[in-house]
């Protein structure tokens, strides 16, 4: 009886450490994108509302077609909408904006 007991204590407590190591199916990054959830990005702010639209067909950053790599990432910069084929690429654009707007009103030009 002891030896059950010790068994199920440990079974008990392997389960406890997998559900604190195991990553979330959805990450904070994700959430905070609105691509889950109904995230902060579900229903446009009053900026975003009147933001230009970003008329390229590819990521301004990268070059890839926008889609190819899952939904774009999509914000509002300065009343321009930006629109970037991953979060790695946020990371690239808010080192240097402005090097990517100039890309993205040139577009617009067009």
């Amino acid at each position: 009886m002891k030896k059950t007991n010790l068994y199920i204590l440990l079974a008990v407590g392997a389960l406890g450490v997998m559900a604190f190591t195991t990553k979330p199916t959805t990450t904070a990054a994700e959430c905070a994108m609105g691509s889950c959830c109904g995230g902060p990005t579900a229903a446009p702010m009053a900026d975003e509302a009147k933001a230009k639209p970003d008329l390229l067909t590819t990521c301004p950053v990268s070059g890839d077609k926008l889609g190819e790599m899952g939904k774009p990432v999509v914000f509002t910069y300065k009343d321009q909408e930006v629109k970037l084929c991953c979060p790695g690429c946020k990371k690239d654009f808010d080192k240097n904006p402005e090097k990517y707007m100039a890309l993205i009103r040139a577009a617009d030009k067009k």
